[in-house]
């Protein structure tokens, strides 16, 4: 949800302290700027304490850094609505430890956001290419600096074969709404000894439909993993949806197909179509 742009300015300001669990707001506003940052600030799951000592929004957390990632984005994460959350920096580290992300390494992040995992990805020294529906939140990644490219757009609408090489890293945040959809996608632009590894919502590891089961299988062939988060890792981000981390490791041929398997399948693709 997008910032108002008086409450932008309040929260922005420089004399706004942003700190620990705390938000507070030591100079005077107009009443009707203040009301509209008050309804953003619980929505966003801070509550008023008026104790002389506080005078303050208080979170169940600390969230210096989620608010860095609001303000540069220009919007947040109402707990009404089930959009945009970007990636606590705890759960970015997770990823990108996992991923064994260094320097020299190519990097996709293929729902970008605003930019939590690229930032990161780019200290380690890794070379990162950016996805990201949102233009405007697009607009930002390239403003950041830390993405060699970064595309405005709809990954699913990318074709793995207009790369000639695979990325040796994947890390991703999908929209959880169609988060397996996002995954198997992007182990198309993987190398055959890359790897990924993507937050997706919990329910991955028992829904029964037949996508998600051969998806469960097909990683246990390869010999990857689908492990639950517990269950605030997203609570700084306003929302306490169950979650988990998938981490498919390189491999060449079997069920998933990598960047690999479809330069090695010209004539199949040529015969079938797209594959699923």
């Amino acid at each position: 949800m997008r910032f108002p742009d008086s409450v932008l300015t309040v929260l922005a300001d420089p004399r706004t302290e942003i700190k620990g669990d705390l938000v507070r707001i030591p100079f005077e506003i107009d009443r009707i700027v203040y009301e509209q940052v008050n309804v953003v600030l619980k929505e966003m799951g801070g509550r008023w304490d008026g104790r002389k000592a506080i005078r303050g929004h208080v979170f169940p957390h600390r969230i210096e850094e989620h608010f860095r990632q609001c303000l540069a984005a220009g919007e947040y994460p109402s707990r009404y609505e089930q959009g945009w959350f970007p990636t606590p920096h705890p759960l970015v580290v997770q990823i990108c430890d996992l991923a064994g992300i260094c320097a020299g390494m190519t990097v996709l992040e293929p729902s970008a956001g605003s930019g939590a995992l690229t930032a990161e990805v780019a200290r380690r020294g890794g070379v990162v290419d950016s996805v990201e529906l949102d233009a405007r939140r697009a607009g930002l990644l390239r403003e950041q600096g830390d993405s060699r490219h970064v595309i405005a757009g709809d990954f699913l609408d990318l074709d793995p074969l207009d790369y000639a090489e695979g990325f040796d890293r994947i890390v991703m945040n999908p929209p959880f709404a169609t988060g397996l959809d996002h995954i198997k996608h992007a182990i198309k632009f993987m190398k055959d000894d890359g790897i990924l590894v993507s937050v997706m919502t919990a329910g991955l590891m028992w829904w029964s439909d037949r996508a998600s089961v051969d998806f469960r299988k097909a990683v246990d062939e390869v010999g990857g993993e689908i492990e639950a988060l517990p269950d605030d890792s997203f609570a700084v981000s306003g929302t306490n949806v169950r979650t988990c981390l998938v981490y498919v490791p390189g491999y060449a041929g079997g069920p998933l197909q990598t960047h690999g398997w479809l330069r090695r399948q010209p004539l199949q693709l040529g015969l079938f179509g797209s594959v699923a």
